[in-house]
């Protein structure tokens, strides 16, 4: 399964059409104004709802200041349960009005959801989980959705797409800066030695580390001429690796974006309103929610030919 699959949270996606609701007035109501980002009252709800993730998140952070939390530690205290018990409500609610139950709950911003207000619960037994609520900052991701930025989303599912096909190569080209770094790490424990800083291998390849990735941190540096040629060597060739995995990831999303763009042609435009740039394997239209058509090869052959 692809990451864009995986991250569709588009509504068509498990919640359906808000029409099978229309013997159910509360609930259709409900569904609308949860997912149907199309009205006036669904936008009204991502806005606030975005809003209170922000006051949310913010609060988690500066609680973690100490004159902050002395002087305002019950109302934040107070201000996160109050938070919590609001989004707990919303989960049950998305829950409780989606057709397809499961696909949300294990969809990435229904997985996400939930993980946003456990850790609030779990401070009553672990102290400090609380601070685990700042993952309610990943929900943020909603605005594109709100406020209609689809090709950022299809851009995003690109870039996600690239990073896992490329992860072999990747992992091999980190095997290999691995053993540079172990082998230059042990060269300099022999070189520099204790007298210099250089206590033990470990401390020495984390050395090497800093160095290879131009960090250059300063608590420990070689002394010697063979030291200091062996950091300068490090140095290039921390420049030069920097460089391969941005090449092997453009590569892989410039391929993506290519197929991605041949996917997006197949689908017709839509008949209702016309839009015609639909996010990868989509199956209604984001704007108007309308069904949309995948073009046949026979229909593409002739379209092709029409504009030739």
């Amino acid at each position: 399964m692809s990451v864009n699959k995986r991250m569709n949270y588009t509504r068509e996606s498990y919640a359906g059409d808000p029409d099978q609701y229309k013997d159910r007035t509360f609930k259709k109501r409900l569904f609308v104004i949860i997912f149907g980002t199309d009205t006036k009252s669904g936008k009204l709800f991502d806005v606030l709802l975005i809003v209170l993730i922000l006051l949310s998140v913010l609060a988690v952070m500066i609680e973690s200041v100490d004159f902050v939390s002395k002087k305002f530690g019950t109302f934040l205290y107070t201000f996160e349960w109050v938070i919590t018990i609001g989004f707990t409500l919303e989960y049950i609610a998305r829950v409780w009005v989606v057709r397809d139950k499961k696909k949300y709950v294990f969809s990435f911003f229904g997985v996400i959801d939930f993980l946003s207000i456990v850790p609030t619960y779990l401070s009553l037994f672990l102290v400090g989980s609380q601070t685990l609520a700042i993952l309610r900052v990943i929900r943020l991701l909603r605005i594109f959705r709100v406020l209609r930025l689809t090709a950022f989303v299809s851009e995003g599912s690109i870039l996600l797409d690239s990073l896992q096909k490329s992860r072999h190569r990747i992992s091999v080209f980190f095997l290999g800066v691995l053993v540079v770094v172990i082998i230059a790490g042990s060269i300099m424990f022999l070189i520099e030695g204790p007298e210099h800083g250089f206590n033990s291998i470990p401390l020495s390849i984390y050395w090497a580390i800093v160095t290879m990735t131009t960090v250059g941190f300063g608590d420990i540096y070689p002394m010697t001429i063979a030291g200091q040629f062996l950091a300068a060597f490090l140095m290039l060739l921390g420049y030069s690796v920097i460089a391969i995995p941005t090449g092997i990831i453009g590569a892989e999303a410039v391929a993506n974006a290519r197929n991605s763009q041949k996917e997006e042609q197949s689908i017709k435009p839509c008949h209702n309103c016309h839009e015609n740039h639909h996010i990868k394997g989509a199956k209604y239209c984001h704007r108007c929610g309308q069904t949309l058509e995948i073009m046949s090869d026979d229909s593409d052959a002739s379209e092709r030919a029409m504009t030739d």
